[in-house]
C-alpha cells in the first residue's frame, strides 16, 4: 500500500505557513498541494490521501468530493478539513470553527449578545456567522460587496460591537490595505482578523489606535491544525500544544528589526545576528543603492533628501511585509510614522544605542553637516515611538547581538 499523503490544498500556497505547524504538531510529511479548479477531482480521487487542510477557494467546491460530511461542516456549508476513512471514504469536516472560537477567546472578545458585523461573504464567512450564531449573538451582518449590506452603506451599522474580518483584504502581499475603518463603528469594542500574513494588518493597527482589542489570525490557524491532526491521526492533542505552537510561530515569522542613530552598529550588529541565526539580514540602504543605482551620499547630493525618503519608506514597504528577517535600517527610518507600520506590522523592534562620541560621521550625509546631540535630541522620542526595546552596544557586535536574540525569544510574543 502506498503511503498516504498528509497536506494543505489550495492554488497559491506559496507564503502558508501551514508546513511548519503541521510539522511541529509531529506530521513530518505534511506538504503543500497548488492545484488548478480543473485538476480538483482527478487529485481528489487519489486512493493515498490520508488527510487535507483546504484553503482559498476550495473550502466549498471540496464538498462535493467527499463521501460524509460531519454536522459542522454541512451546517456552515465549508469544508476545510478532509480525511481518509478507516473504510476508504473521505469525510470533510470544518476545524476553521474550533479555531475562530479559539482565537476570539485568546483575545478576551465574547460575541453572546453582541452585534457583530462580518466583512465578505465566502468561506470563512460561512464559519464566522456559525461560530457567531453558536455564541448567541444579538445580531449577525454579512457585508459584502454587492449584498443589501455594502461597504458603501456601512454607517447603516455603527452600532457594530464586534467586527470580523473573513476577507483578504490586507493579506499578504498587498499589506496596508483596510477592509473597513473601526472608527466608523463607535461601539465597536473587538476585532477579530482571520488574516495572519502579516502578523499586524492595517486593521489590527487601526484598531489598536482607538484602543480597540483585536485577534491575531495565526492564533486561529494553529489552532484549527491542532483539531485536525486530532482527525487525521485520530488522537487527542492537549491544548497546550495551541500555546507553543503559537509561540513557535512568532519567533520563527516575525523580523528582527533594528533602528537607531547613524554609526550606533546597525550593519555590524545585524551581519553578527545572522551569523548567530541563521536569517538572512536586509541592510535597507544597501537595497535602496541596488535599485537606484548611486551611492546614499550621491542620492542626497543629487536630488535631497527628500527623494532618499521616498526610496526608504519604498524599501521599507517591501522588506517589512517578508517574514523571518533581520532588517537594518537607515538612522532616520523614524522620520517617517509610515514606517511604522511597515517595520512593525511583521517585526519586533530594536533600537541600537551607542554613545554619540563613538559614531562615526563618514559616508553619512546628514551626520557629517548635523550636530549630533541636536539629531540625537530631534529623533530620541522617534526612536522611543518605533522601538520594542533597545539595547546598548557597548562591548562587541556578537555580544550585543546575543543580547537581542535572548530577549528576542523571550518576548516574541
Amino acid at each position: 500500500m502506498r503511503e498516504r499523503i498528509y497536506g494543505l490544498l489550495g492554488r497559491t500556497l506559496k507564503h502558508s505557513y501551514s508546513v511548519p505547524i503541521h510539522r511541529a504538531l509531529g506530521n513530518e510529511g505534511y506538504a503543500l498541494f497548488e492545484i488548478e479548479p480543473d485538476q480538483l477531482c482527478a487529485f481528489l480521487a487519489r486512493e493515498d490521501i490520508g488527510g487535507l487542510n483546504v484553503t482559498i477557494p476550495y473550502k466549498r467546491d471540496v464538498m462535493a468530493f467527499c463521501d460524509v460530511l460531519d454536522e459542522t461542516a454541512r451546517e456552515i456549508g465549508s469544508v476545510n478539513t478532509i480525511v481518509r476513512r478507516a473504510d476508504g471514504l473521505l469525510a470533510g469536516y470544518n476545524t476553521d470553527a474550533y479555531g475562530l472560537r479559539y482565537m476570539a477567546a485568546h483575545a478576551g472578545i465574547s460575541l453572546a449578545g453582541k452585534k457583530v458585523v462580518i466583512l465578505g461573504s465566502g468561506g470563512a464567512s460561512l464559519t464566522a456567522q456559525s461560530v457567531a450564531k453558536a455564541a448567541s449573538a444579538k445580531e449577525i451582518v454579512v457585508v459584502s460587496r454587492g449584498g443589501t449590506d455594502n461597504y458603501d452603506n456601512l454607517n447603516r451599522h455603527a452600532d457594530a460591537q464586534v467586527l470580523v474580518n473573513t476577507t483578504p483584504i490586507g493579506m499578504y502581499p498587498h499589506t496596508g490595505e483596510l477592509p473597513a475603518d473601526p472608527a466608523l463603528f463607535p461601539a465597536c469594542e473587538g476585532v477579530l482578523e482571520l488574516i495572519y500574513n502579516p502578523r499586524r494588518t492595517a486593521l489590527a493597527f487601526r484598531a489598536a489606535e482607538r484602543g480597540i482589542p483585536s485577534s491575531e489570525g495565526l492564533s486561529m490557524l494553529t489552532a484549527q491544525a491542532k483539531a485536525a491532526e486530532e482527525l487525521f491521526f485520530g488522537r487527542a492533542i492537549p491544548d497546550g500544544e495551541n500555546e507553543r505552537i503559537l509561540h513557535l510561530m512568532r519567533q520563527s515569522t516575525q523580523n528582527i528589526v533594528l533602528i537607531g542613530m547613524p554609526g550606533s552598529g546597525k550593519t555590524t550588529v545585524g551581519t553578527a545576528l545572522a551569523r548567530l541565526t541563521g536569517r538572512a539580514a536586509i541592510d535597507l540602504d544597501e537595497k535602496i543603492m541596488q535599485a537606484d543605482g548611486r551611492t546614499i551620499p550621491e542620492i542626497f547630493a543629487q536630488s535631497g533628501e527628500a527623494a532618499f525618503r521616498t526610496l526608504e519608506r519604498e524599501a521599507a514597504q517591501t522588506w517589512g511585509k517578508e517574514s523571518g528577517l533581520i532588517l537594518v535600517t537607515g538612522g532616520g527610518v523614524v522620520k517617517d510614522e509610515r514606517n511604522y507600520h511597515s517595520l512593525k506590522q511583521n517585526g519586533r523592534i530594536y533600537q541600537i544605542e551607542r554613545a554619540l562620541s563613538l559614531l562615526p560621521r563618514e559616508g553619512r550625509p546628514l551626520s557629517q553637516a548635523a550636530d549630533l546631540n541636536a539629531m540625537l535630541r530631534e529623533r530620541a522620542p522617534l526612536y522611543a515611538h518605533f522601538r520594542d526595546a533597545s539595547i546598548s552596544n557597548k562591548t562587541t557586535p556578537e555580544d550585543t547581538a546575543k543580547q537581542i536574540w535572548q530577549e528576542f525569544c523571550g518576548n516574541a510574543d
